[in-house]
Order: structure tokens, then C-alpha cells, then sequence
């Protein structure tokens, strides 16, 4: 039960039949007081039989069953009266704030007996992963508005937030460049990642080494008596290779960067990445990792990748806790024997983060193409630039020092055969889809 504002207001107009029998007697102004709160009491209780049973109600969920990060999406609850009597109500639906409920969650209808009615709330989440809601609150009003009568009902209801995917801006262009670099010559594309592709007529400027001696012996030229034509090989950037894409979810990947945590970051890239090598005709495989496998993606290709990964990214978030690097070769062995390209996106800034990560580093660069992808903070090297006072120069010395110590860590990984990439959270997945093209095009894959 509970009571409302207008008993209240109900209970505070007895100051009037008291103010007006305490002029004769104090006695006279002590029964007036009484009679006026019995009188409110049997009011509120009349209208508390009066009202709807709360519980004699039947909700209902329409949800989307996933939504982009930032996106707005309405949430429908339908409200069943099974009752005999007039529903009067305020309903409150209980989604948990990151649902980022626009508005007031709480909702005044009449629903009359036998019929229903639809509440609409527009959610627009601002975290990933799961957003639940698990219960609805109803409080059941009489005609007069006294009292009311209160449940708490069971509706769960859940909408699946993914990964925003801003950076599906990049695909296009890069898209056009995969498709300028599967239609160069072979001089252009010559080199060990080649596959070949057809036999074609020999012209002016073509690679010498690609005349195919044995086509040339069975095209005759009809225009020269007993002569031959000279058939060259053309070739195309090899398709079915192998791409793994690791993303770190330890402790570094929770830090934010320019306002937007590390993981995300990696999240934008490994789909962008995803999404150009599937159109390449490669092979993707995802794995999230720390200390255990936290998401994996494998076996498969077209939509259904991007679907699958970003369904796997949604409910993950990075944990408290050290990397175990040395499980890792293990794991990318499970998805492939063959040779691939790694792309580890993971915080390579700093020797003592980084120590587990370059020490088996060598079991990977000695069967695949390792690339180490990280995110550098655009707050930093702007401190390198700002010297005025003095409390800005000891934050540029300390900047240099965090810049110096990114840069000892991306020798080591060359110096082991990896391969890096760095740059601010928003060039990061472009950058990485073009040192993939760069690899495609020179044949390192």
C-alpha cells in the first residue's frame, strides 16, 4: 500500500473543522481532529478496495534484440489488465541506467478490464554489452487517488548493445585501393605472395621473367610463317590467406585514450580490418585473450563475420589483470597450422607492460607475419610542444620520456621480426587496414 499526495492534502484540510471547534473548547477541538482523520482513514480505505489488484496483470515485451552503441531504439512494454476493475496506474519499468533511458521511466494509463495498453520508452545505451531490465513496478490507484496499491513484477527483458563501428567509414576507400592493387601488372605486384592468375599476349614493358616459354611454343602467329607468340603469366595478390586478429583485454586495454577506452579502440580496428581482408577472399579468425579465452570467432566468412564478432565483442570488457602471453602461440596454433598474419592489438608504450609479450614473440615470427598494433595517446605529444611555465616543462620531460620508451618497445619487436603499427586511437584501424594493403601488395602475406 501506499499513500498519495492527495491524501495528504486530504488529511491538512482538517485544520479548518479543527480551527473552527477549538473556538469553543479545547475538548471540542481534540474530537474535531478525530472524527476528520477517521473520516480520512475510511476514505483511503474505501478507495484501496476500489482499486485494481496490481497483480492481476499480464506484461509483455517488445525489444530489439541488438543495437549499435550511441544509437537510439524503443522499447515497448504492453500492460495486460486481467482484472475486473479500472487500472489506474503509474508504471515504472526498472532498466539499469547504462540503458540510458531518454525521459521519465515512470508512466501514467487507464487500462480498462479485459483490454491493454502499450508503454513506449526510447533507450539510447551508452555501454556495451548486455542491458537488462528485470522487474516493472505498478501502483495501482482507486477513483479517488488516496491510496494505492503497490507490486513488483517479474519482466525480463534484455537488449544486446554492440560495438559502434565507426570506423565502416574507412572501408570504401580502402575497398577501391584493395581492387586498384588486385588489377595491377605484374611488374607492379611481382613477388613471393603471388598466385597466378591467367596467360596473356606479351607487350612492351612486361617482366621478362614472366613469359611462359611452354604457352609461347603452342600459340602460333598466323602472321609469321612457322612463328610463335610470345605469352607472358599474369598474376594477382594471393586470396585464402590466413589473418588472426588477437585483441589484448588484460588491464591495458582498460586505460582511455583520448577519451575512449584502449579495447574499444581495438574493437574499431580488428572489424575494419575484418571487413577488408573478408572482401580480399582471406580467411579471418578473432580471439579475445588475457589469461583465458574471452571471445573467439573461427570458421567463418562474408556477414556472418562481422555479425559473429561483434556479437562476441559486445559483452566483453577488459579485466584487472596481467596478460599470459605465454599461452598465446598455443592458441593461435589451434586456429591454424598454416602460415598467417597476426595482428596483436595490445599496448605496446611501456618496456615493463610489453616484457611478456617480446618473449614469445619469436615462437610467432618464426612461423607467421607478426603485427603489433597499439594506440598512442595524442595528449602526450601535445605535451612534448607546450614549454612555458615551469610545471610544463617537467610534464614535457616526462612526456618525451613515455615517447622514447613506445619507441624502445617497437625497435625490440622489429628487432624480433614483428612488424608495428601505432597512431592515436581514431587513425588506428585506417592505419592498420593500410599496412595490410601494403603487406598484400608487396607479397609478405
Amino acid at each position: 500500500m501506499a499513500v498519495t499526495g492527495r491524501f495528504a492534502l486530504l488529511v491538512a484540510l482538517g485544520v479548518v473543522p479543527v480551527v473552527v471547534a477549538g473556538t469553543s473548547s479545547a475538548a471540542a477541538a481534540w474530537l474535531a481532529l478525530l472524527g476528520w482523520l477517521a473520516i480520512a482513514l475510511g476514505a483511503g480505505a474505501v478507495d484501496l478496495s476500489l482499486a485494481a489488484s496490481p497483480r492481476r496483470v499480464r506484461l509483455g515485451r517488445e525489444l530489439p534484440a541488438r543495437v549499435r552503441l550511441g544509437e537510439t531504439v524503443i522499447a515497448d512494454l504492453v500492460v495486460d489488465n486481467e482484472g475486473g476493475r479500472m487500472l489506474r496506474a503509474t508504471v515504472r519499468d526498472g532498466w539499469e541506467p547504462s540503458a540510458g533511458v531518454i525521459g521519465p521511466n515512470r508512466s501514467r494509463l487507464d487500462v480498462p478490464p479485459g483490454e491493454r495498453r502499450r508503454i513506449s520508452l526510447a533507450l539510447t545505451p551508452w555501454r556495451r554489452g548486455d542491458r537488462r531490465t528485470e522487474h516493472v513496478t505498478i501502483r495501482a490507484a482507486g477513483p479517488l487517488g488516496l491510496w494505492s496499491r503497490q507490486a513488483t513484477l517479474a519482466s525480463p527483458g534484455r537488449v544486446r548493445v554492440l560495438p559502434p563501428f565507426h570506423s565502416r567509414a574507412h572501408l570504401p576507400s580502402r575497398l577501391t585501393r584493395l581492387r586498384e592493387l588486385e588489377g595491377r601488372t605484374p611488374l607492379l605486384i611481382r613477388g613471393q605472395g603471388t598466385e597466378f592468375d591467367s596467360i596473356r599476349e606479351y607487350v612492351r614493358g612486361d617482366d621478362v621473367r614472366s613469359i611462359d616459354w611452354r604457352a609461347t611454343a603452342r600459340h602460333v602467329d598466323p602472321e609469321v610463317p612457322g612463328g610463335t607468340r610470345l605469352m607472358v603469366r599474369t598474376w594477382r595478390p594471393e586470396r585464402d590467406r590466413r589473418i588472426v586478429i588477437v585483441a589484448d583485454t588484460s588491464r591495458t586495454s582498460a586505460a582511455r585514450v583520448a577519451d575512449e577506452p584502449r579495447l574499444d579502440t581495438s574493437w574499431e580496428a580488428a572489424l575494419l580490418l575484418a571487413a577488408l581482408a573478408s572482401h580480399a577472399g582471406d580467411r579471418v579468425d578473432f580471439l579475445a585473450w588475457d589469461r583465458r579465452v574471452r571471445g573467439r570467432v573461427h570458421g567463418a566468412s562474408g556477414a556472418e563475420l562481422l555479425a559473429r564478432m561483434v556479437d562476441t565483442m559486445a559483452g566483453i570488457d577488459a579485466e584487472l589483470i596481467e596478460a599470459d602471453w605465454a599461452g598465446l602461440p598455443a592458441q593461435v596454433r589451434r586456429m591454424t597450422s598454416r602460415h598467417a598474419l597476426v595482428v596483436l592489438l595490445t599496448a605496446a608504450d611501456s618496456p615493463g607492460s610489453s616484457r611478456g609479450l617480446l618473449s614469445v614473440l619469436p615462437q610467432l615470427t618464426n612461423r607467421h607475419t607478426v603485427l603489433v598494433a597499439s594506440v598512442t595517446d595524442p595528449a602526450v605529444l601535445a605535451a612534448t610542444r607546450r614549454r612555458g611555465a615551469l610545471d610544463e616543462v617537467y610534464a614535457a620531460a616526462s612526456a618525451e620520456r613515455a615517447l622514447l620508451d613506445g619507441e624502445r618497445v617497437a625497435a625490440a619487436i622489429r628487432r624480433l621480426g614483428g612488424l608495428t603499427v601505432a597512431a592515436a586511437p581514431h587513425e588506428l584501424p585506417p592505419a592498420l587496414a593500410d599496412r595490410y594493403l601494403e603487406l598484400k601488395a608487396t607479397g609478405r602475406l
